[in-house]
């Protein structure tokens, strides 16, 4: 393993993955750390999907107009998912675990991307997680935070840079625009 500060600054968002497929124990992993990640009350009110079938994946793809489409070419994906009448923090429990997996992946110098689904729509006003529902047969009662895809990495990014932090945004003590 990479030392966490070097894994944080080489994380980033992959769009584009070779056509091969992930093994078993890394995707085991990937979800492990999902399951391992923080929850309010330790309430793991989350659930994972994981769809590795071309047809459900393709159909992922199309369930909003834009910023998606990357499903489609991806190993596999995760739908992050819970019911809101488990926890009240389920968003926050989600994106925990939605970046948990995405640590893990780039551990294992896998790909990964973030596809937004909730408070997201198709053009004609269907909403992007009726669809989700629709592909992955939850229950009524499931909500989706995002769709994760993974795969094997199609091309290099570089890590981020360092110059570009915004160290401005940071405030101590109080909120402060003064120098």
């Amino acid at each position: 393993m990479t030392d966490f500060s070097t894994l944080v600054q080489r994380r980033r968002s992959h769009r584009l993955f070779q056509p091969a497929e992930v093994s078993a124990d890394d995707v085991r992993l990937i979800l492990r750390a999902g399951l391992m990640s923080p929850t309010s009350k330790s309430a793991r009110a989350w659930h994972f999907v994981v769809v590795d079938d071309a047809d459900k994946l393709q159909k992922l793809a199309d369930a909003k107009d834009a910023g998606a489409q990357f499903i489609g070419k991806a190993a596999f994906a995760i739908a992050v998912c819970a019911n809101p009448l488990l926890c009240d923090c389920w968003i926050e429990d989600c994106s925990c675990a939605a970046m948990c997996m995405q640590l893990q992946a780039e551990d294992l110098n896998l790909g990964s991307c973030w596809a937004q689904i909730r408070g997201r729509h198709l053009s004609d006003g269907t909403s992007s997680v009726e669809v989700v529902r629709g592909i992955l047969n939850l229950p009524a009662d499931m909500e989706v935070l995002c769709l994760l895809g993974f795969g094997r990495k199609g091309q290099d990014r570089p890590m981020q840079n360092e110059d570009r932090l915004k160290w401005e945004n940071v405030h101590v003590n109080t909120f402060s625009n003064e120098e």
